[in-house]
């Protein structure tokens, strides 16, 4: 949802400036209009810019569109114990501050551009998800869109939709059989600055991963470099460290991260020792945005997994497409 009040105050600058220009081109005084309506006009012509593209960013934040599935869980204890696992070693660096799963954290902070506020939700029974149907929380993880068909833009930056659907269901398990904890956060979260508008509407911001309706599915979970890659896939290692993993670019809405060809001089437990503690083998720490906290509470069959895709499994599937 984006913050309007800026676009207002922009909207009314122009016509001020139009206004101002057509008083100056009237003057008798040559010197007046040609210096006074010439930068007036100038002035005009640029806020009309700004204007007709904060409005296409405000058009581009309402266009988000994808139907909820017909869901309906019947959760299993394997389900929430796999569901609670996804928690702590992903949504939980986002949505767990104080408490578990209570949000709150204005993850606009963290982007390399102030573009506006973006609040993590409260998602224990205390929040707006009580209100959700089981389809509209799928949708909301998968695509990034709430119950009432908002756009929410950190989601849809993020890799959450590229979990299985297997694994969707069993977080939807999990968050049903949490009781309610903290108090309920802003909704909508999600509220565009006038700047983040006109990057919007320039095309100078993704609008999110795309739509997908299809099915997900993974490798079995397995100390290997197959299920590894699914864990990468969807942790957002690539939103920092590239779409190579070699190492972030000037521009991306994410830190930018190193190149993680380097895990190949580690060994493996050098690698969970480093993800569980936060300092790599040569005794330097983690950067504070590196969510190791919660990439280290996954258990050692899946870092393993993780290292042997960082450290062997990516040569290989190179190799093998060529």
């Amino acid at each position: 949802m984006p913050d309007i009040t800026g676009m207002a105050i922009l909207i009314a600058s122009c016509a001020l400036l139009v206004w101002l220009a057509f008083r100056a081109w009237r003057a008798k005084s040559a010197l007046v209009r040609w210096s006074a309506g010439g930068l007036a006009s100038l002035l005009a012509i640029v806020a009309s810019l700004l204007v007709a593209v904060s409005i296409s960013g405000l058009s581009r934040a309402h266009t988000r569109t994808a139907p909820a599935p017909d869901l309906k869980i019947a959760p299993t204890a394997a389900q929430i114990q796999r569901g609670r696992a996804i928690v702590d070693s992903f949504c939980s660096g986002c949505h767990s501050t104080t408490d578990r799963l209570t949000g709150g954290k204005d993850l606009g902070k963290d982007l390399s551009a102030p573009i506006g506020s973006f609040v993590s939700s409260n998602l224990t029974p205390a929040g707006q998800l009580r209100h959700w149907s089981d389809g509209e929380i799928f949708r909301a993880i998968r695509n990034g869109i709430d119950a009432e068909g908002r756009w929410l833009v950190i989601m849809s930056y993020t890799n959450a939709g590229k979990l299985t659907d297997e694994d969707i269901e069993s977080l939807i398990a999990y968050l049903r059989s949490q009781p309610p904890t903290g108090t309920a956060t802003v909704d909508p979260p999600d509220h565009f600055n006038l700047l983040g508008l006109i990057m919007l509407g320039a095309g100078l911001l993704p609008e999110g991963k795309p739509v997908f309706t299809g099915v997900v599915t993974a490798a079995q979970k397995a100390p290997t470099a197959e299920y590894g890659e699914y864990i990468a896939r969807y942790q957002d290692c690539r939103e920092c460290h590239g779409a190579d993993l070699n190492g972030g670019k000037p521009g991306q809405i994410a830190p930018i991260g190193p190149g993680l060809n380097l895990v190949k001089q580690w060994q493996r437990e050098e690698f969970i020792a480093a993800m569980r503690t936060g300092t790599d083998p040569y005794g330097h720490q983690l950067g504070e945005q590196m969510p190791w906290r919660y990439i280290g509470r996954m258990d050692d069959e899946e870092l393993t997994a993780l290292y042997e895709y960082l450290a062997h499994g990516r040569d290989s599937r190179s190799a093998a497409a060529n």
